[in-house]
């Protein structure tokens, strides 16, 4: 339960299990390397105990499943679409930006949309229409001509309706590894994408690790988890419904506090034992709260360099001055700034993507965003004038490599003397 920790339990605690699963992953993307569809079927038979009449999801369900939601819910995912698109525009580049940067030698970047693109959605414990919306809509806004959703069977209705929303085209009734599968290698039935993203377990992170010599992918994205940072000045029940409310997704997910005040923990502690009594996850929380726990540190600069040390996927700021140390953090999927901030904002509501990088790899990766859909092609525009500028740099480095060919590209189009 709710203990002090290290820095390095909290590490080994968040390492990945990939390693632990890889035979059985490779065994479920053999299957679907050899047979397709048949294993799609087969796997969902085993693991999620349907049979699969049809693997695509067709128009007459995605009708059914508006007459199973209630207008009310169908308009706050509407309202939480809009949210996320106005956010993901802003995020736009230009499709093509030029810049003469010497007479005659013009440079810039060409941004294109990847043509086909797959959104992973986790079922099992909870439906999350709210991963549709994070997954497409960056990807719908960043131009994609082709989304394609998997999501294991039976899906929820309101999952198909984020999906009509959010704009799938494609929508496919298989979860695991088998989905992460069929998405890069093909089926009968899915034709593959170019790139693969959204959360999952350790078997679908496992599948796209192994798959990524066949696709991109974002990011590893695997149990929930936060680090909040706070001093004397926090509301400690802020910070228990904080810490619980990430505690809730999974047995695996991991709530920390960093604070610099030594009282704070216990105060903390003694709402969130109130809270979890009265939790419907109750016995959820209790097991991820295994996983969780809190670090004292001198003083709040120590405090965000140990922030920085664990990088991670949500970070909640609830100190003083949290914009002075906004400016020093530098590692944290999502930054959530303020008292009056909660991760539940994020995920549902403000705009910005809760599909971010976990277990230490918000260190070296970004949540996703447009960029993600997207990829840039540099672009020089010389003219005759231009070249000659840089013909004499063009002719030594080359010829220093060996690589005469390139001076004859450059002498060729020079001015012949007479």
């Amino acid at each position: 339960m709710w203990k002090e920790v290290s820095e390095d339990f909290w590490k080994e605690n968040r390492e990945s299990k990939v390693g632990q699963v890889e035979d059985t992953v490779r065994e479920i993307v053999e299957n679907v390397r050899q047979n397709g569809d048949a294993a799609i079927r087969e796997l969902a038979k085993k693991f999620d105990h349907v049979d699969l009449d049809s693997i695509a999801v067709s128009r007459d369900e995605i009708e059914a499943a508006y007459e199973q939601v209630s207008p009310e819910l169908v308009e706050e995912l509407e309202n939480s679409a809009y949210n996320i698109q106005r956010f993901h525009e802003m995020q736009m580049p230009p499709g093509l930006w030029l810049r003469e940067v010497e007479p005659g030698i013009t440079l810039g970047v060409k941004s294109t949309p990847l043509e086909r693109v797959g959104c992973y959605i986790p079922g099992g414990r909870a439906s999350y229409p709210s991963t549709v919306l994070m997954t497409v809509i960056p990807a719908r806004v960043a131009g994609v001509d082709e989304v394609v959703m998997c999501t294991p069977a039976p899906i929820n209705p309101l999952t198909l309706v984020a999906a009509d929303i959010a704009g799938v085209d494609e929508i496919y009734k298989t979860g695991g590894a088998q989905a992460i599968a069929a998405m890069a290698l093909g089926t009968e039935s899915i034709e593959p994408v170019q790139k693969i993203v959204g959360p999952g377990n350790v078997f679908v992170t496992g599948a796209k690790m192994m798959l990524r010599n066949k696709v991109e992918i974002d990011f590893p994205a695997g149990p929930s988890e936060i680090g909040v940072l706070a001093d004397e000045t926090a509301v400690p029940e802020y910070l228990a419904a904080d810490l619980i409310a990430q505690a809730e997704h999974d047995p695996s997910s991991a709530s920390l506090l960093v604070t610099c005040d030594p009282d704070l923990p216990d105060r903390t502690w003694a709402i969130m034992e109130k809270m979890i009594e009265k939790a419907p996850r109750k016995e959820i929380i209790n097991k991820a709260l295994d996983n969780s726990g809190y670090i004292i540190a001198e003083d709040m600069d120590l405090a965000v360099e140990i922030m920085n040390g664990i990088a991670p996927e949500h970070l909640s700021i609830q100190v003083k001055d949290p914009l002075d140390t906004l400016s020093k953090v530098r590692n944290g999927g999502s930054i959530f700034v303020g008292p009056y901030t909660p991760v539940a904002a994020g995920d549902y509501a403000s705009g910005t993507n809760h599909v971010l990088p976990t277990a230490g790899h918000a260190a070296t990766c970004s949540g996703l965003n447009v960029a993600h859909f997207m990829k840039t092609s540099t672009v020089q525009y010389l003219t005759q004038e231009g070249l000659a500028n840089l013909a004499s740099t063009i002719e030594t480095l080359a010829t220093a490599e060996g690589l005469h060919a390139h001076c004859e590209s450059v002498k060729v189009r020079m001015p012949k003397e007479e």
